[in-house]
């Protein structure tokens, strides 16, 4: 048996087995399976250096571990050592290799050519940085990073070429790589309850009317409330499904060889496989 999985503190949400079985399945790889590997901080290292011996080709890498990853491998695409982040670990001759699929998967995802155009991020994380550098290496104009913690948004903005914002601007492109929206539920007792998740991200229903796209990384069901007041602006939106997907595609390749079925993947990963 060749196992996969995606290491992450917490990760029982990922819906990352059941998207990348269904794919190995349509694939005829019945020896191969992708599972969940719960890893806190303490212990993330050395787990991970002990997979290959338990029959891992290779894993994903999901919050808090993006760094660590990195830092574990002993060679790394371009990619990852750019952006400083790897979400992909790769097992071959002993040797642990890092790539960051992240970036890749959110242009993909986006689905329209980036050139020229101006970008807002939203975070300072491990998804942030991939983000930043994706659109920057896809020929944006421009790349405006906003945190709740402006010395973050500085220090990652310094790093990939970007611009630190005191507060989000007006773009074509808007993509939320903070974590707000993850695991909340829209309630229509509280109909302020989505006006003050976009506060949280600095937001405010006239300026989220300012973008022509809106890529929320955040994936619940029913849609973030994000993702919720930008379909009913009529913007173009692509949510955490579409990006996991994405990703999770190119990682498969990566371990595989094999050409991903990625119609098949969102569909599993959305629970309608």
């Amino acid at each position: 048996m060749k196992r996969l999985g995606v290491a992450g503190w917490p990760v029982r949400h990922s819906r990352s087995p059941a998207m990348q079985n269904a794919a190995l399945a349509e694939l005829g790889l019945t020896d191969w399976h992708y599972q969940l590997l719960p890893l806190p901080p303490d212990l993330f290292a050395q787990t991970i250096r002990a997979l290959p011996e338990l029959g891992f080709v290779g894993v994903n890498v999901t919050v808090p571990h993006k760094h660590a990853a990195l830092a574990l491998a002993a060679d790394a695409s371009p990619a990852a050592r750019a952006i400083g982040a790897a979400n992909t670990l790769t097992f071959e001759g002993g040797q642990i290799r890092a790539d960051n699929t992240d970036a890749p998967g959110l242009i993909d995802a986006l689905g329209v050519d980036a050139r020229g155009l101006t970008a807002q991020v939203l975070g300072a994380g491990g998804s942030a940085r991939a983000a930043v550098w994706a659109l920057a290496r896809a020929g944006a104009a421009e790349v405006y990073v906003w945190n709740r913690t402006p010395s973050r948004a500085t220090e990652l903005a310094a790093a990939l070429g970007a611009s630190a914002v005191h507060e989000p601007r007006p773009a074509d492109v808007l993509v939320n790589c903070t974590s707000v929206g993850l695991g909340a539920t829209p309630d229509a007792g509280h109909p302020s309850k989505g006006t003050r998740q976009l506060a949280e991200m600095g937001l405010s229903l006239g300026v989220l009317g300012s973008y022509r796209h809106v890529i929320d990384l955040v994936y619940s069901d029913p849609p973030t409330e994000l993702t919720s007041a930008a379909r009913q602006l009529a913007i173009h939106t692509v949510d955490g499904i579409d990006v996991l997907a994405a990703q999770g595609a190119h990682s498969l390749a990566l371990w595989t060889g094999r050409e991903p079925p990625l119609a098949l993947m969102r569909r599993a990963a959305r629970g309608n496989s």
